[in-house]
């Protein structure tokens, strides 16, 4: 078994208050969840406001269609335009 994990770290611009941060994560949060059917949820930087990181958690037995479908969420969630991707990291552990 392998588990993929991806840490995605969003800058966003002009956001003055928690309430327009919620409403960029919960779009990127959501609709990635919907359309991968993947666990995706905010892991640090809940209280800045021009920040935001990202987890995104996968579970399988090739390590390569895992990297490769992290890739694509990264992708997705970049492509929505709703905030500037800073840096992401993807992490693969094989377990037993």
């Amino acid at each position: 078994m392998t588990v993929g994990v991806a840490r995605v770290t969003f800058r966003l611009h002009g956001n003055d208050s928690l309430k327009e941060k919620r409403r960029v994560v919960k779009s990127l949060v959501e609709k990635s969840r919907h359309r991968f059917n993947v666990s995706v949820a905010e892991v640090a930087d809940q209280d800045v406001h021009q920040r935001t990181t990202i987890g995104i958690s996968v579970v399988g037995s090739d390590g390569r269609v895992l990297n490769s479908l992290l890739d694509r969420i990264i992708d997705f969630m970049d492509s929505m335009n709703l905030a500037d991707l800073v840096d992401h990291e993807i992490e693969l552990i094989t377990l037993g």
